[in-house]
């Protein structure tokens, strides 16, 4: 397990009593040392320190959660702003950017998240946000974090004020919002610590930091400033490569001073957008898309680029992360590991011609999927991807493949709740419709496994991080698996939650 260590290394030790494994008929005793499993049906060594004892009566115990993309200031952020999820159309956004404006100060910024205009009846445009909040700065991002719809105001203080509709897509997108959202750094931090202590109590014991730039000093820093409950791996974007060569850390290095808890990741690369931007990089063309320009999708970073960066990053011992999400992009992804031979991630492959399916069994490879998008996107890939959704989010065909896949949020385009993936990825479904396409469902092993790395079951020297569950997820069943009652997380060795 990439970026793994224990805890303080002292020899306190846990014993958990009463523990009962997924599926097991007798429950076991659960022993830990220094924020290690030191024995499934053991006692402490006569010179552990007091052991503490704690009776689980029968719970379910599991290993810990991962949540292996998100946005961790944004999904901070997204937690405090305006939710948009809920709009129909560009009029309805902005009849709620209207009233939330009325309840803020003069000159105050409105930003409002979860916008999901792919499928709304209008367009979205900056004189409409101008009428409902005059010379207010309003940004909107899309759900997809890749679009963001800016008021005239706005779009003057990013510098653009003579763009034609205020909406904005892909690198112009995460400037403007990155320029309208800069944050003291205190108040962040104290709201991203809030956001891990709150992914904590949902299971959650480690994540992968997607957020832009170089993240990993925010994290060193917050990590001296106390200790986090959720364990951190960072990326860097290519920007700041050469930083990271710098730093002379490989992929999976522990850093210093922060207690373990904090990991060097691999370098984030794009080739394409997104589906609800409709720039997600596709054999056939959009159907709604005019002309050959901007038809098929975006593509980011060309290949030779592409496979450029990844020798670079592999010649210092730094995996990649690629971002592909429509079909021609996850083909080019494939092709660039398979040319530059190095370990790594290809994240979201959303669509994927069925010929690049058994590419994703290669040694090192792990696909990065978010179950929770198939929930969010059904009916923008029913309109925009007519005739291919056979082959969307194919999560029973790459592990029939041999594939391994890890799951993640993507927060905030999701909520950072692995409860919500899992039971995407087992339903196909998020409401009272009919799963969507049923074969490409997975089992609730799979899905566990999928959350939490591989990790299918409780091992001596392994980190104690474990989820303690009112119910075992393999007995429960469609809706039931969002909340198999999560009522202590142990990361380390140490309660980062616990009701019971």
């Amino acid at each position: 397990m990439s970026g793994i260590t224990t805890g303080d290394g002292d020899a306190a030790s846990l014993v958990l009593e009463g523990a009962r494994l997924p599926g097991a008929a007798e429950p076991s005793t659960i022993v830990v040392i220094g924020g290690v499993i030191a024995s499934v049906d053991g006692e402490p060594p006569s010179d552990a320190v007091a052991p503490q004892r704690v009776d689980l009566a029968g719970r379910t115990v599991i290993p810990g959660l991962w949540d292996t993309h998100v946005h961790a200031e944004q999904w901070a952020v997204a937690r405090r702003r305006l939710d948009l999820r809920g709009a129909a159309s560009a009029r309805d956004a902005a009849d709620l950017v209207a009233a939330a404006a009325v309840a803020l100060g003069p000159g105050e910024a409105l930003i409002g998240v979860g916008m999901r205009d792919a499928l709304w009846p209008d367009a979205p445009d900056k004189d409409l946000l101008e009428a409902v909040a005059p010379g207010r700065v309003v940004a909107i991002q899309g759900n997809d974090l890749h679009t963001a719809w800016l008021s005239p105001a706005a779009l003057v203080r990013v510098g653009a004020g003579d763009h034609e509709t205020g909406v904005l897509k892909e690198r112009a997108c995460y400037q403007a919002m990155g320029a309208l959202q800069e944050h003291d750094e205190d108040a962040i931090d104290g709201w991203v610590t809030e956001a891990l202590t709150a992914a904590a109590a949902r299971g959650v014991t480690g994540l992968i930091d997607f957020e832009m730039g170089d993240c990993l000093p925010a994290w060193q820093r917050r990590a001296e400033r106390g200790r986090l409950d959720v364990r951190i791996e960072c990326t860097v974007y290519r920007e700041h490569l050469r930083a990271a060569i710098a730093r002379g850390m490989p992929s999976g290095t522990i850093v210093h001073a922060t207690s373990g808890m904090v990991a060097v990741g691999p370098l984030k690369l794009f080739v394409d957008g997104s589906l609800n931007s409709r720039t997600a990089l596709c054999h056939e063309p959009y159907p709604e898309v005019a002309g050959d320009d901007g038809a098929h999708g975006l593509l980011e970073t060309p290949p030779d680029l592409l496979q450029e960066l990844m020798r670079e990053a592999a010649a210092h011992r730094i995996d990649s992360a690629v971002h592909a999400i429509g079909d021609r992009a996850t083909a080019l992804a494939l092709d660039a590991f398979e040319a530059v031979g190095t370990a790594g991630r290809i994240e979201h492959a959303q669509l994927i011609a069925r010929d690049d399916v058994p590419r994703f069994a290669r040694p090192g490879l792990v696909v990065g999927v978010q179950p929770a998008h198939l929930v969010d996107d059904r009916d923008v890939a029913d309109r925009h991807w007519l005739g291919r959704t056979d082959r969307t989010f194919p999560f029973a065909d790459l592990l029939a493949a041999g594939a391994t896949i890890e799951f993640g949020s993507d927060a905030p385009v999701a909520p950072l709740d692995p409860w919500v993936a899992i039971s995407a990825a087992v339903t196909r479904t998020g409401d009272d419709r009919a799963p969507w396409h049923p074969e490409q469902r997975i089992g609730v092993a799979d899905a566990l496994a999928a959350s939490s790395r591989g990790r299918t079951r409780l091992t001596a020297a392994d980190p104690a991080d474990l989820v303690v569950l009112d119910h075992d997820p393999l007995d429960l069943e469609g809706s039931q698996l969002t909340d198999p009652g999560v009522v202590g997380t142990l990361c380390a060795g140490r309660w980062t939650h616990r009701t019971f």
